[in-house]
């Protein structure tokens, strides 16, 4: 894959792309292999470079099937160095909801690329793919992705156990102003 492959988004900051192997398994296997990073994704860290290769790998093959829902690099322009990922698909469990989420680097918490990478996939998400409605959901006690589900503009709606075994808040943003939720939470939010 070169450097020059197609970008899913742009920002000024930011472009989007696929995870490439050439070049970007080690920090694909620094940021999954993070204990602070993969506490909030309810699966283990990944400590084995083959295990990330075969998982970027596995990710191109979906891409190749079907481009519109994927897990990408977020690349920042001035280092060229992914800062994580950030990924649109479809919710397990559910009956075609589609979720975004994010993980980053811890080098790149708190400089606003989560929120940046994250509306520009949105703003694909609605004026490309043609989706309805993104949802998002969070650890009850993640108050960084909270945060940039509000930053997106999501609607925090409350508390669900639709998708995921745990508990999750449940976020949500339509296509347009006018546009109500296809779902309702199981219970009110407990955050603040």
């Amino acid at each position: 894959m070169s450097i020059d492959e197609p970008a899913v988004a742009e920002t000024e900051r930011l472009v989007v792309r696929q995870w490439r192997l050439d070049d970007e398994v080690d920090r694909y296997l620094d940021i999954y292999s993070r204990d602070e990073v993969v506490r909030w994704l309810g699966g283990p860290p990944v400590h084995d470079r083959g295990r990330a290769i075969e998982l970027i790998e596995r990710n191109a093959a979906r891409l190749a099937i079907d481009p519109r829902f994927g897990w990408w690099a977020v690349v920042p322009r001035a280092t060229g160095v992914p800062a994580g990922s950030v990924l649109l698909k479809p919710l397990p469990n559910g009956e075609g909801e589609i979720e975004i989420g994010w993980h980053l680097h811890p080098d790149s918490w708190g400089i606003g690329l989560a929120s940046e990478a994250a509306s520009a996939v949105l703003a694909r998400a609605f004026a490309e793919i043609g989706l309805e409605e993104v949802w998002a959901v969070t650890h009850l006690d993640n108050d960084r992705s909270a945060r940039v589900c509000e930053r997106i503009g999501m609607r925090l709606l409350g508390v669900t156990n639709r998708w995921y075994p745990e508990p999750s808040l449940m976020f949500w943003v339509g296509a347009g102003p006018d546009r109500e939720p296809s779902l309702r939470p199981d219970a009110p939010a407990t955050r603040a």
